[in-house]
């Protein structure tokens, strides 16, 4: 099987911010070390195939920011420091990423660093979940599919992987496939939070969807809130 920690890395994006620079500096070489290969420098191309799949859409956290330059590692950390703070019952709010961040959250203690519940990679999980969330506006159309073939095909995906992605962008994401798949509460922490970066809760549709999701996740409200401050 392809690579999925490249995959979901190549969604994310692999943009160098620079007020990110030392906390990504900080988690290369454990997440390089835990992958087993530079897949972390080798990440993605510029912007990620997340920001290909919202288009216009005004959601560019993944492009540039914190998670643009960290990947996975950054997701990751986001979603367990969230539950975290939810368990020690802390007001919600931003995390700092910090370098110290990093190496108090080691690589195999991040969520998908365990199987999904059926013994799958748990990245693809969140790649699922990334694309069933870019998609509930329904503005992924016939014509929008094609546009988005053609700039995958730019991006250098090995055969199997660019497999995967047409097949996730030409059929619909079930909601109840993604949610099943999760095998701990950090890994449901990390699907939601996820699917919150590629959503817009303005629009009425992905809020429904985001609530759905919730709702199917079994997430307390207060973990909820921590994790939406997160997305902010």
């Amino acid at each position: 099987m392809f690579d999925p920690k490249s995959l979901l890395d190549q969604f994310l994006g692999s943009q160098a911010g620079q007020g990110m620079r030392d906390a990504g500096q900080g988690a290369k070489g454990r997440l390089d070390q835990y992958s087993g290969s530079g897949g972390f420098v080798r990440g993605a191309a510029a912007g990620g195939l997340l920001g290909l799949l919202l288009g216009g859409k005004g959601m560019r956290k993944m492009a540039g920011g914190a998670l643009g330059y960290g990947g996975a590692a950054v997701l990751g950390a986001l979603a367990l420091k969230a539950y975290q703070n939810y368990q020690q019952k802390r007001s919600p709010g931003p995390v700092s990423l910090t370098p110290e961040l990093f190496a108090q959250l080691p690589p195999q203690a991040l969520p998908d660093a365990q199987p999904a519940a059926d013994g799958s990679p748990f990245q693809l999980v969140l790649v699922r979940a990334m694309v069933g969330a870019a998609k509930a506006d329904g503005h992924v159309d016939a014509a929008e599919q094609q546009r988005l073939f053609s700039q995958v095909e730019q991006l250098g995906l090995d055969a199997e992987a660019k497999a995967y992605v047409f097949d996730l962008l030409s059929g619909p994401v079930d909601l109840n496939d993604i949610t099943r798949a999760v095998a701990t509460p950090e890994q449901g922490a990390e699907v939601y939070l996820a699917s919150r970066l590629a959503i817009d809760p303005d629009v009425p549709a992905e809020r429904v969807y985001l609530d759905a999701l919730a709702a199917k996740l079994k997430l307390p409200a207060e973990l909820r809130a921590q994790l939406d401050a997160q997305a902010q």
